[in-house]
């Protein structure tokens, strides 16, 4: 069996592949893309996955190295097929263009793109392992052994929502708000769970009242990943204990969501977004036009749109490739620095650069988007990385990454009692926007008070004896 350090050199071997057949570009392409499944086939099926072992695999899924890792290379690093085959000719696995496909300028990049997303893939990963093995000897805390778990829970998610609510009319607290919210929705999510499991129809009606108030009200946004983000949670909750129910409904429930959705957001912003119609109305029409058979050739087009340029962002992931560092020097350490510029509270800098403004000028200047638009195209923390150091950049970045959610996740387990309430609730609520990424400025933005809420929430319910100290 070979040594954890030389588990992490496996890793790495599909990315010097690819790497060293960089110069037949589709071949390069293909072996990185693979190179992801590898890397899954590593961490969670092979007889030597570095893995904890307090819980069996189904049961510690919410784990960033299960959870996180699925949605973040998934999206960076798996997506991206759609686009290459589109590239190549093909529309649906199926060839279009009569025209024999050559290689060009574009198919290097695409090439170049993957390797780099294979890259953070990695190193995002070996990130997570080392995190995940470091000897944790600092002080852990659980709920007090005289309380009802469920019951406490139930509380905390109930002052949890009632605090968001107000959160939102303070003048700088509206970014606790989302935490809480979060905060609030996992807690509702985790007692549907329990009240399935114990025949509670208290946590029953609770959790799937809140988990379905939350779900309508992410129809009526128009964003994609917010009615996607709600299937994971309660498909994630559910597998440990419904194992075969939940495998047999995967496949089709995300073929439905990707059939339906770009068509349906696309109804819901061209209508509810411009205040023609109200966001009720915007969904009802949304529905009609999905179920409508006349429509069919309008969904299949729009889908397959979606699945190329924007369920896959490796097409501006090239645009930045192509213009750093030929046309413009790599940008350094100033994207980092921004990002910890834009953790400043406005009332104590008064004169702040707008983030928003900060992280969309590299957008403009690489040609992404016009200024003159009202697109919104922010990077990913794999084109961030790249464009501060290139390849170096991408393996520094990721593996910090990768080291400081674990980090975060095994602060929250040992603060909140293990993995239930630390790791389901409270990491993935308070850093639920790292699944996939955002800009740097974002990102780390988001990490910091993600951090402080926790920290909060774990010193209230230490003063009030809720945590105690295991002995």
């Amino acid at each position: 069996m070979p040594s954890n350090k030389a588990k992490y050199f496996l890793f790495f071997v599909p990315f010097v592949i690819s790497f060293l057949l960089s110069g037949t570009p589709v071949i390069s392409f293909f072996v990185a893309w693979l190179g992801s499944f590898y890397i899954f086939y590593l961490t969670w099926l092979s007889p030597h996955r570095i893995v904890k072992k307090d819980l069996s695999i189904s049961h510690q899924i919410m784990r960033p190295i299960f959870l996180l890792q699925l949605i973040f290379a998934g999206f960076m690093c798996c997506t991206s097929i759609f686009y290459f085959i589109d590239h190549l000719g093909y529309e649906y696995f199926e060839k279009v263009d009569s025209i024999s496909f050559v290689v060009n300028e574009e198919t290097y990049l695409i090439a170049k793109c993957q390797r780099l997303a294979l890259l953070a893939h990695t190193a995002l990963v070996c990130g997570i392992l080392m995190a995940q093995q470091s000897r944790q000897k600092k002080r852990a805390y659980e709920f007090h052994l005289n309380r009802r778990k469920n019951i406490i829970w139930l509380r905390i998610g109930i002052a949890s929502y009632l605090l968001t609510i107000v959160m939102q009319f303070l003048p700088g607290l509206f970014q606790f708000s989302i935490y809480l919210s979060n905060i609030a929705i996992f807690c509702a999510s985790l007692l549907l769970l329990k009240g399935l499991r114990s025949k509670d129809s208290i946590f029953i009606i609770y959790g799937a009242t809140m988990f379905g108030v939350n779900f309508i009200n992410a129809t009526l946004t128009g964003y994609k990943e917010h009615i996607i983000v709600n299937v994971i949670i309660l498909f994630a909750l559910l597998f440990p204990y419904y194992k075969r129910l939940i495998t047999v409904l995967a496949i089709p429930s995300i073929y439905f969501l990707l059939y339906i959705l770009p068509t349906y957001a696309n109804i819901i912003r061209q209508q509810s977004w411009s205040g023609d119609k109200s966001a009720e109305e915007a969904r009802s029409e949304a529905f009609e036009t999905i179920f409508q058979e006349d429509n069919s050739d309008q969904i299949v087009e729009t889908n397959w749109s979606f699945l190329t340029n924007r369920f896959s962002e490796i097409g501006m992931f090239t645009q930045f490739v192509n213009h750093v560092p030929e046309k413009r020097d790599f940008y350094g350490w100033e994207i980092i620095e921004n990002s910890f510029l834009a953790i400043i509270p406005r009332v104590f800098y008064p004169n702040k650069p707008v983030t928003e403004k900060i992280a969309m000028q590299r957008v403009y200047d690489a040609g992404v988007a016009d200024e003159r638009s009202s697109v919104s195209a922010k990077t990913r923390p794999v084109v961030d990385a790249y464009l501060s150091f290139g390849y170096f950049g991408v393996l520094l970045f990721l593996f910090a990454l990768g080291y400081t959610v674990q980090f975060f996740n095994n602060t929250a387990e040992r603060w909140f009692g293990g993995y239930e309430f630390g790791c389901i609730v409270m990491f993935n609520a308070c850093f639920q926007t790292l699944w996939r990424g955002n800009n740097f400025e974002f990102m780390i933005n988001n990490m910091f008070y993600g951090f402080i809420t926790m920290w909060l929430m774990f010193v209230i319910l230490r003063k009030m004896q809720i945590l105690v100290r295991k002995h």
